[in-house]
């Protein structure tokens, strides 16, 4: 048996190194993982020194995953500390509209925008010890000081309201107060959730690791391959 690889092993088919993500086959089911680190990058370049994942990067890449019939299942690994709200949206939303079985796992961290990515999948993971914090949309830049220009940010943060309250089981009067509390961020406005207290308050679907995620991946594939038949 030496140099074999025994059944419902897991095996790498296909990689991108430049880009994080794998597809892997075991228990005969073939998956992605696409993992989303760092802070994700908009239209603008950021630093070499920073870890990102660009949106430019990862938007083919879900579409390559959605459009090849081998892959079955789709895993999304998310430690993020945020980063461009607009990118971030459009790479949740386009999750969101796969018809592939996807799951997310939070490990570490799913803070701000990767709140609405972190709730994109069918089913959501988080580990205990990762976080996730909740604020309002931040302005950075030259902002003109307009009613037009609170307009656009209001519009623009209920847009990630509705999306996460949308794609999990939170209330938006309930995400907005969590959003706009005072008592937790020493420098800024929101909130600071645990794992557990993200899966209490309805924000995450379970508490679990890698191995819950994949398997629970594993029984949306199977559930999909019946109702296909």
């Amino acid at each position: 048996m030496d140099g074999e690889i025994g059944e419902g092993a897991i095996t790498s088919e296909r990689q991108d190194t430049d880009l994080g993500s794998i597809t892997l086959s075991g228990d005969g089911h073939i998956i992605h993982c696409l993992n989303i680190i760092g802070q994700v990058e908009g239209h603008y370049i950021l630093p070499p020194s920073n870890k990102t994942t660009k949106y430019e990067h990862i938007i083919p890449a879900l579409v390559a995953v959605e459009q090849d019939s081998d892959i079955e299942g789709l895993l999304i690994v998310l430690n993020t500390v945020g980063g461009d709200v607009e990118a971030g949206l459009a790479i949740a939303e386009l999750i969101a509209g796969m018809s592939t079985p996807t799951v997310s796992l939070v490990v570490g961290g799913g803070h701000s925008i990767g709140v609405p990515l972190a709730v994109c999948a069918d089913r959501s993971f988080i580990v205990p010890t990762a976080t996730m914090t909740i604020h309002p949309v931040r302005m950075s830049g030259t902002v003109l000081g307009v009613p037009q220009t609170m307009s656009y940010f209001y519009k623009m943060q209920e847009r990630i309201v509705s999306f996460v309250c949308g794609n999990s089981s939170i209330k938006p009067e309930r995400f907005r107060e969590l959003m706009m509390s005072t008592g937790e961020l020493m420098t800024d406005i929101g909130t600071v959730l645990e794992g557990d207290e993200a899966v209490k308050e309805g924000l995450i679907d379970s508490s679990g690791g890698l191995a819950d995620a994949i398997s629970c991946l594993y029984g949306l594939i199977d559930k999909s391959r019946i109702s296909g038949e």
